[in-house]
């Protein structure tokens, strides 16, 4: 019987590590991807692109942590998204808004709006679509 017992331990041992090791290659591959889309680095570019944001963060060096998967202002399907991307610098750091939509006759992603958010709650526009010239 003890020994029946010591296998079943074993056996669930084993199926914890790999169920917890299949949940974290699953958020890296979700992040990843996240790192890799149009629609993220735009919004990127866009920050790094702009003087003011980056000077009242301290960068560079410019960090950029993970997405917050459960964040409801993080919102994707095949038309637009709308994602909050978390920065730091070496003064402060804040979340990077920006909301995109798919341009289905190209199939690219064009900007509408990214703005940025300090801790001490200064928000810095950077790109708005309704104010740009094109």
């Amino acid at each position: 019987m003890s020994r029946l017992i010591s296998h079943l331990q074993q056996m669930t041992l084993f199926i914890t590590m790999v169920t917890g090791s299949s949940c974290a290659m699953m958020y890296y591959l979700m992040q990843k991807n996240f790192a890799k889309s149009e629609y993220y680095r735009l919004a990127l570019e866009e920050l790094n692109n702009n003087s003011t944001a980056m000077a009242s963060l301290g960068a560079p060096p410019l960090k950029i942590h993970n997405i917050h998967l459960s964040d409801r202002h993080n919102r994707m399907d095949h038309s637009s998204a709308q994602i909050k991307i978390p920065v730091t610098g070496s003064r402060t750091g804040g979340y990077l808004y920006t909301t995109s939509t798919r341009d289905t006759l190209i199939n690219r992603w064009r900007l509408h709006q990214v703005f940025l958010k300090l801790r001490d709650g200064e928000t810095i526009e950077i790109f708005n679509k309704t104010e740009s010239k094109e």
